[in-house]
């Protein structure tokens, strides 16, 4: 009897991937909100909204879609830039935020793409089998 390749999704380190990713989404979330609601407020509060292009990808990281992960991992640069940007400009405690917005955008991506790649190698291990079976004559 031969062993089944674990499918992609029970691999332990893609799972990891994905909870990372998952968490860093949350804490850039939570980072966005804290910061321009109570932290270190740059007006208004309006400036807040801005985590709302993240919480449109939690679904799908939750249902484990492998899209939603590729134009993540795109779309934390912007994040990443504003970051760069106001950890350069701002006066603490907004450049120490800025800083690590930097940080979990960073975190974000490597899950990101570790993730794909994991998936996409675990995917390629299980689609081909391990040794040819060869059958002799009765």
């Amino acid at each position: 009897m031969q062993a089944t390749p674990p499918t992609p999704s029970s691999s332990h380190t893609v799972q990891l991937s994905r909870w990372v990713a998952v968490a860093s989404t949350l804490g850039l979330i939570l980072l966005g909100l804290l910061w321009e609601l109570w932290l270190a407020p740059t007006g208004s509060g309006t400036l807040a909204i801005k985590v709302l292009p993240l919480c449109i990808p939690l679904a799908g990281m939750l249902k484990n879609r492998m899209y939603t992960y590729r134009w993540v991992s795109l779309m934390v640069w912007l994040y990443f830039t504003e970051g760069v940007v106001r950890a350069w400009s701002d006066k603490a405690p907004g450049n120490w935020l800025a800083l690590l917005e930097v940080l979990l955008c960073i975190v974000l991506f490597v899950a990101c793409t570790a993730h794909i790649r994991l998936r996409l190698k675990h995917a390629k291990q299980a689609a081909t089998p391990d040794e040819p079976t060869t059958r002799t004559a009765p």
